[in-house]
């Protein structure tokens, strides 16, 4: 399987969005095992990668978007998870941490072949990195219980799809090997 990265997708947010107030809960509720898994991965040492939409912002870089993230009105849902001086960074534009981004080459050189996905969107994000993961041959873990979702259907099909079609290792985050 290789050695592991954990990627936090789409934390640093404004929750200025369409569907924020039917997503927020649901983030409230995945925060701890989120901030779980960060901890526990910079303890043993795994790389702990953020790939997180730059919302239209094209002249922001990862401070920036840190920076609005916290002095908006959803700043307790970002603090929590903030990136330290450890932590890399990949801008993305799209649903998939994989589309256009720079992440591929970064697992390479960091020899990671396999990785825990956490954050949000489950139905949207989680799921189409989780196959952009695959169709490069990387091993999949997503912990059900670290993941983030607008609509609790389809989140449940996104985490069926993962494990069935993509053959990720879907668990809580108690039971994630990094």
């Amino acid at each position: 399987m290789g050695k592991s990265a954990l990627i936090v997708i789409d934390m640093i947010n404004t929750y200025d969005h369409a569907d924020a107030e039917q997503l927020i809960p649901s983030v409230r509720k995945a925060l701890p095992a989120i901030v779980r898994l960060i901890e526990r991965a910079r303890e043993e040492d795994v790389p702990v990668i953020y790939a997180n939409d730059n919302f239209g912002q094209w002249r922001s870089h990862h401070g920036e978007i840190l920076e609005t993230a916290l002095s908006g009105p959803h700043a307790d849902l970002v603090r929590p998870v903030r990136p330290d001086d450890t932590s890399l960074f990949v801008v993305k534009a799209r649903h998939s941490i994989f589309y256009e981004t720079p992440l591929t080459y970064l697992l390479s050189q960091l020899g990671v072949g396999h990785v825990v996905l956490t954050g949000q969107v489950t139905e949207q994000c989680v799921l189409y990195s989780a196959l952009d993961a695959h169709i490069r041959h990387l091993g999949v873990t997503v912990p059900e219980d670290g993941v983030a979702h607008i609509h609790p259907d389809l989140a449940q099909a996104a985490l069926l799809m993962m494990e069935r079609n993509m053959h990720a290792t879907i668990t809580d985050s108690e039971g994630v090997a990094l």
